[in-house]
């Protein structure tokens, strides 16, 4: 159920070996009927046909779910979520992993929360900044509620809504947020 897609430059074909980057896309829910758009988009990104194998949601029925292991230029997972951005009502996360250097990347979405996106540590913790601390600490003055906006920053809405989604790939091989 897991597929493994490289991402090529016109060139040569491979990314630099320094630029290269790996990660996990995962595609918890997404309806049937969707599926042939949804790989006609990571194609645009991978510059080359994905074919993707489908396997059925069981927890939502006419939908189904994916993995996607991926390997390509640093950045890509910022491209790869950008481009599932226009399907609203598919369930997804992409995670890239950190590179020497630079932070990990997690983006997770929901039809009801809308994107969120995380710096990652090598350990596979949400990091945040002292300016998204300073801001949330501010808006819990005004909110009240400064545990609830911490909740926002590391993404809890996002792995509550998806937990249920995320046990159904259970029976697979790769695991959400999976050790770097």
């Amino acid at each position: 159920m897991t597929v493994h897609v490289t991402m090529g430059s016109a060139t040569s074909g491979l990314p630099e070996a320094g630029s290269l980057a790996h990660g996990v896309i995962f595609i918890h829910s997404c309806a049937r009927a969707v599926s042939p758009h949804l790989e006609w988009a990571l194609a645009r990104v991978f510059g080359k046909p994905v074919a993707v194998d489908w396997a059925d949601q069981p927890i939502d029925p006419g939908a189904v779910r994916c993995e996607i292991l991926w390997a390509g230029p640093v950045g890509s997972g910022a491209k790869i979520a950008s481009a599932l951005l226009a399907f609203q009502q598919v369930r997804h996360e992409v995670t890239e992993d950190p590179s020497p250097g630079r932070s990990g990347e997690r983006f997770a979405a929901t039809p009801t929360l809308g994107l969120f996106r995380a710096d990652i540590g090598g350990s596979g913790d949400v990091m945040v900044s002292e300016n998204r601390l300073r801001s949330a600490l501010a808006q819990a003055d005004v909110a009240g509620g400064l545990a609830e906006e911490i909740a926002r920053l590391i993404g809890a809405p996002w792995d509550d809504e998806l937990e249920p989604f995320r046990c159904a790939h259970e029976d697979s091989t790769v695991r959400v947020l999976h050790a770097v």
